[in-house]
């Protein structure tokens, strides 16, 4: 009996001792970066694991998923790279999801620069229009998608400043680089001053962002408590609240 008393008292203790912290790394799209802001704090708070952010455009972070860096989860801004990293062996099977729908605007500080986007390009009193690099930004590609629908790409190369991703492009445009440019809806406060014109889905491929579990986190319990957050009425509240249209 004393014994068996050990034992379920033993159970009992082992029972209340919290789930070990753990540490993990994301890569993640640069335009998710203000949903993060939101999201780590209260992830962190109510798991006790801790989160470290390594930010840049798609196409870079994918890149140097494949050269070895040490990332334990990817949250990219397109679909393709995901899947290429999960064919390839980079990420463990069956944990790839869309945890968000990207939205285009194009944008100037200049409350009085557009009312109607397109207009406002197919007139092209600007000295340069910024979009982030089309070969490694999702939100680069949908610009150039956008331009081409509207029959303006070939016209307006020469005005166009390119940045490598789509933190940077907003960059740009903020400290008067440029004039105007494509960002992220999500990079826009609700209240920011200037011109913006939501591009009309119809001009660009859907900006579907996929997540997924890297090999590098197979066994992190932090990475895979992360991704579970992701997907959570408290996350997806986060993330529709900042201007992205959930799946």
């Amino acid at each position: 009996m004393k014994n068996l008393a050990f034992a379920v008292a033993l159970s009992l203790i082992t029972l209340a001792l919290p789930v070990r912290a753990a540490d993990a790394t994301a890569a993640v799209a640069a335009n998710f970066a203000a949903a993060m802001d939101r999201l780590v704090p209260a992830f962190e708070q109510t798991s006790g694991h801790r989160l470290t952010l390594v930010l840049g455009s798609s196409g870079k972070l994918a890149a140097q998923i494949q050269q070895g860096a040490p990332f334990d989860v990817f949250l990219s801004a397109d679909v393709e790279r995901p899947a290429a990293l999960q064919g390839a062996g980079f990420a463990v099977p069956d944990t790839r999801f869309t945890y968000a729908l990207g939205r285009l605007v194009l944008w100037s500080p200049d409350p009085q620069a557009f009312s109607d986007g397109a207009t406002y390009l197919a007139a092209g009193e600007f000295r340069h229009l910024a979009i982030a690099n089309p070969a490694l930004a999702p939100y680069g590609a949908a610009a150039q998608q956008t331009l081409q629908a509207l029959g303006l790409w070939p016209a307006i190369q020469a005005r166009l400043a390119r940045a490598e991703n789509i933190g940077q492009t907003y960059a740009m445009v903020a400290g008067g680089a440029a004039e105007s440019g494509f960002v992220a809806l999500a990079q826009l406060a609700a209240d920011a001053p200037g011109s913006r014109w939501p591009v009309p889905l119809a001009l660009h491929a859907a900006i579907r962002q996929d997540a997924l579990l890297l090999v590098h986190g197979r066994d992190n319990p932090a990475a895979r408590a992360f991704l579970d957050y992701l997907g959570s009425p408290p996350a997806r509240a986060v993330i529709s609240a900042l201007g992205y249209d959930l799946p």
